[in-house]
């Protein structure tokens, strides 16, 4: 009987989530547009999260030169650094890091308002006069964090290099010209395809998740805090998971052999 009860929950919770995932899109371009709600999110996620998404970002690229260096060395292969840098942050490690650095800093910060915002009865006085929250409250959340990530992410993969060609250069006394050299050849189509399309598809879908989770708060400050756990931990999961499923099907549209 209990679990007959959860999976009627989960199933409840699923359409639910899926009817928001819905109607975000089909409702961003329909009046009014909320022009200034979509700015001031733009801001909280874009412009408030450089610092913590470079910092993060320096230090990966710094811990994965130094350990490619130390590989290769011993192989007698430490001038391919650069090569194999560049590939695995444009395509993977640029994407995936930035967007689990926006899960903590504006995913949760989103599930979080709007939880706040459900326990103070802001949402129910939207409804009572007429206005839609999935317009005021959802979409601009989703919009700006559909078009920051994948700026974060351009910042994100710039710094990442810059960490990781200063090990190169100064701790490995490699030759930065040919660094260099080597993640320019690197930046093909293919390469740069695989890497832009992720922080769309990332961004999209941890805002639904975040407000989603928001949008269920209940049960007071406990409950507060157990939506805002929720939205993180399974944004988490979902945006790894949806990382190996794009990096498949994007190394076989792409043509890549495996």
């Amino acid at each position: 009987m209990i679990s007959e009860i959860k999976i009627k929950s989960l199933i409840s919770d699923l359409q639910n989530f899926y009817s928001l995932c819905i109607h975000s899109i089909l409702k961003i371009f329909k009046k009014p547009l909320y022009l200034d709600d979509i700015i001031e999110q733009m801001e909280y996620a874009g412009s408030s999260s450089v610092f913590i998404v470079s910092l993060v970002c320096l230090f990966v690229g710094m811990a994965l030169s130094l350990q490619l260096s130390a590989e290769l060395s011993g192989l007698g292969l430490k001038m391919y650094t650069g090569k194999i840098v560049g590939i695995a942050v444009i395509r993977e490690i640029g994407p995936l890091v930035t967007a689990l650095v926006f899960i903590g800093r504006v995913g949760a910060g989103q599930a979080a308002e709007i939880g706040s915002m459900i326990l103070g009865h802001q949402i129910d006085t939207l409804r009572v006069y007429g206005i839609d929250p999935i317009k005021k409250v959802v979409i601009p959340r989703v919009f700006a964090s559909v078009v920051m990530l994948p700026c974060l992410t351009i910042i994100g993969d710039l710094v990442c290099l810059l960490g990781s060609y200063y090990i190169a250069v100064f701790v490995s006394n490699q030759s930065g010209s040919f660094f260099w050299s080597s993640i320019i050849r690197e930046l093909t189509f293919e390469n740069v395809f695989s890497g832009s399309i992720k922080p769309f598809i990332f961004g999209y879908l941890i805002s639904c998740i975040s407000c989603f989770y928001g949008l269920t708060t209940r049960g007071g400050a406990k409950g507060l805090r157990t939506s805002t756990t929720k939205a993180v931990v399974t944004s988490i999961v979902i945006v790894i998971a949806m990382d190996f499923v794009l990096t498949r099907v994007l190394l076989y549209l792409l043509g890549f052999t495996i």
